[in-house]
């Protein structure tokens, strides 16, 4: 088995402290999308799933929900939580010249 096949992808954060700054990011990203507000990150989850249609359940299992599911539900989300991420980084970047 090649290294690709035994790779596992890890949604940790590189620095644990970050997560809440990266829920209010996501619940900004959300409202910026939908005009919703989102309290917490279960609420953002289960709105995310609303958005693609996918069902959802935040106490409970969801293991039989296909890879291509997951993608929908996370995708356009955290596509533009990066954007904003870069953007940020420039910005800081450009103060310190």
């Amino acid at each position: 088995m090649g290294s690709i096949s035994r790779r596992r992808r890890n949604n940790q954060l590189l620095v644990p402290e970050a997560r809440e700054e990266m829920d209010r990011l996501k619940a900004w990203v959300l409202k910026q999308q939908t005009g919703k507000q989102v309290r917490g990150p279960v609420e953002a989850k289960m709105e995310m799933a609303r958005q693609a249609g996918v069902s959802y359940r935040p106490q409970g299992y969801n293991g039989e929900m296909k890879t291509s599911e997951a993608g929908k539900m996370g995708g356009p989300v955290g596509g533009q939580m990066v954007k904003e991420l870069i953007q940020m980084a420039q910005e800081e970047l450009t103060r310190r010249k």
